[in-house]
Parts: structure tokens; C-alpha cells; sequence
């Protein structure tokens, strides 16, 4: 089979590339450094002849609110419209859980874009919703500012390569035509699992937990960053992840 990698050379779409390459699979990886680009187009619609599933992981360099917009749309309608002239069977785009609820975020108003894209384009598809990445752990705290203020709001984070096994598995089997979610094995409430990955790494500060601290610009309910219904969940939990991943330091 042959299937075609936006993004194949980041966090998750080299994992993968890894894993379906490993499975005897035909994979191309869509990238600037491998001479494709799905803002201007370059290289798309040869990449996609023959293509059989495209597995769509690409996001935008930018947080600013209209560029992050911009870049969806534009690389959204190039990929389909690609997709459609090759005959792809298959569309797989990797999202985030509670994008739905989250209007308020610009960066999340363009996932909405791009969802809105893929479900109006005619092509079969499937909508990966996951929860954050304990990877983004670092991210987020530094998003806090030095107050470190955040959400007390519910997460399930779940871990880079648990989603790649997911995406992978996904993309070959049938297409849903609709949104599946993925998450972590365990659930806690944000400023509570900041306040962990701290005192595991030896870091001081102290984590102020608020209900009112946004997430990315919006007001997060407790239940809005984790599945409501049936997800498929990883098999990593925080301490396993935390031990393999370099960030505890040695006293």
C-alpha cells in the first residue's frame, strides 16, 4: 500500500513513517526538506499519484491567530484537492480531543477549518482526536507565565509513541467518516500533573491551580480536554513515560 506522510518528519510522523515502513509499506514523506509543500503546493500532486491513504500530521509554525487559520485552509484545500485528482481512499488527520469546545482559541478555530475541510471534501476519512502529548508537558508550563497558573480542568495526556501506534493502526484499517479518540491511560487534573512532572524533575516551583486560567486563549470546562465517550487509550502512563524520556535529573 502505498501512503503518503504529511509531516512525516516530526515528533509523531517520523514514529510513524517507523512503524508502517517496518509493516512493508510504500510510504512518501511529505515535507519542505523532501521537496513538497502543501502551502504552495509544490511536489503535492505527484507525491499523490498511486497514493492510497494520506495521513495528514502537518501543523502550523505559528500560533498567531490568523496565520494559524490561514495555514489550515490553504494546506487543507491543497492536500483534498490533490487527494481527489489521485483517487485517495482514505484521509487521516491527526486532531486534538475538545477541538469542538474551544472556538474561543484561534489556534483552534483553525483545527475546526481544517475538520470542516475534510468532512466536506467527498474523500473517506478519519478524524484522530487525541489528548495532549506528555511530551508538551515543558510547553505548557512555560505557557503558564511565572505565576505558573493553569487550569484545574481534567487531562488524559498520552504519550508520542502510543499516538503513533494509533495513527499507524488507523490508517490501514477501513475509514470511519467521523472522529476517533485516543488518550492516555490516566486522567488527572492539569495543574496536578504539572505539579508532579516539577517535583519528579527536582524543579522549586509551585504550580497555582485556577479554574478560571485559560488554555491557549480559551475557558476550559472540566471535562473539555478529555474523551466524553469511548477512546482507545495508550499503554504508557506518566511515570513510565517520564522515567524513559531524560527529563529526571540525578540528585
Amino acid at each position: 500500500m502505498k501512503i503518503l506522510v504529511i509531516g512525516g518528519t516530526g515528533r509523531i510522523g517520523s514514529k510513524v513513517v517507523d512503524r508502517l515502513r517496518a509493516a512493508g509499506h510504500d510510504i512518501v514523506i511529505a515535507a519542505p526538506s523532501t521537496g513538497i509543500d502543501i502551502i504552495s503546493g509544490d511536489g503535492l500532486e505527484a507525491a499523490m499519484a498511486g497514493t492510497d491513504v494520506v495521513i495528514d500530521l502537518a501543523n502550523s509554525p505559528s500560533f498567531e491567530d490568523a496565520e494559524v487559520l490561514a495555514f489550515f485552509q490553504t494546506a487543507g484545500r491543497n492536500i483534498l484537492a490533490a487527494e481527489a485528482k489521485a483517487g485517495v481512499r482514505h484521509h487521516v488527520a491527526l486532531s486534538v480531543v475538545g477541538t469542538d469546545k474551544l472556538a474561543a482559541s484561534g489556534y483552534f478555530r483553525g483545527k475546526i477549518a481544517q475538520e470542516t475541510l475534510i468532512r466536506e471534501a467527498g474523500i473517506a476519512y478519519t478524524i484522530i482526536h487525541s489528548t495532549q502529548f506528555f511530551e508538551f508537558l515543558p510547553g505548557i508550563l512555560q505557557s503558564a507565565g511565572e505565576a505558573l497558573r493553569l487550569p484545574t480542568a481534567l487531562v488524559q495526556p498520552i504519550s508520542a509513541d502510543d499516538v503513533a501506534d494509533a495513527v499507524a493502526r488507523i490508517a490501514l484499517q477501513p475509514a470511519v467518516n467521523g472522529v476517533v479518540e485516543i488518550a492516555g491511560p490516566e486522567r488527572a487534573p492539569m495543574d496536578e500533573l504539572a505539579q508532579r512532572f516539577l517535583d519528579r524533575t527536582h524543579d522549586p516551583r509551585q504550580v497555582v491551580g485556577d479554574a478560571q486560567a485559560p488554555y491557549f486563549g480559551a475557558q476550559l470546562q472540566n471535562d473539555t480536554l478529555v474523551p466524553v465517550g469511548q477512546a482507545w487509550l495508550g499503554r504508557q502512563g506518566f511515570d513510565a513515560w517520564l522515567q524513559q524520556s531524560g527529563l529526571v535529573r540525578s540528585n
